[in-house]
């Protein structure tokens, strides 16, 4: 039989895990690195960048400069939506540990 409170309680604690995931994905560092570590982006798990190391023997050649700063990013932000889909289907996954009977 659905159970209303049962349900409002099973989102609420689905909410709660949302909200410390989101924040555990805040913490997390993600880098990416090109031209054998010449170059060195970072973002947290939100994708927002946290830190550019550039070695310096780069800054007198601005066109590698930049492609080895763009294929940085490039990874970079493909591990961020990595992180984020594995974050997203591990909050599904949990699904099946609430107990949805009725519905």
């Amino acid at each position: 039989m659905f159970d209303p409170q049962e349900l409002a309680k099973t989102l609420g604690d689905l909410q709660e895990k949302l909200k410390v995931a989101q924040e555990e994905n805040k913490q997390k560092t993600i880098t990416a690195k090109s031209g054998g570590g010449l170059i060195s982006v970072s973002a947290n798990g939100e994708g927002e960048i946290i830190d550019i190391s550039i070695d310096d023997s780069l800054l007198e050649d601005k066109e590698s400069m930049q492609i080895l700063l763009m294929s940085a990013l490039n990874d970079m932000y493909k591990s961020v939506e990595t992180n984020r889909k594995g974050m997203a289907m591990g909050m599904l996954g949990n699904l099946g540990d609430f107990p949805l009977k009725g519905i």
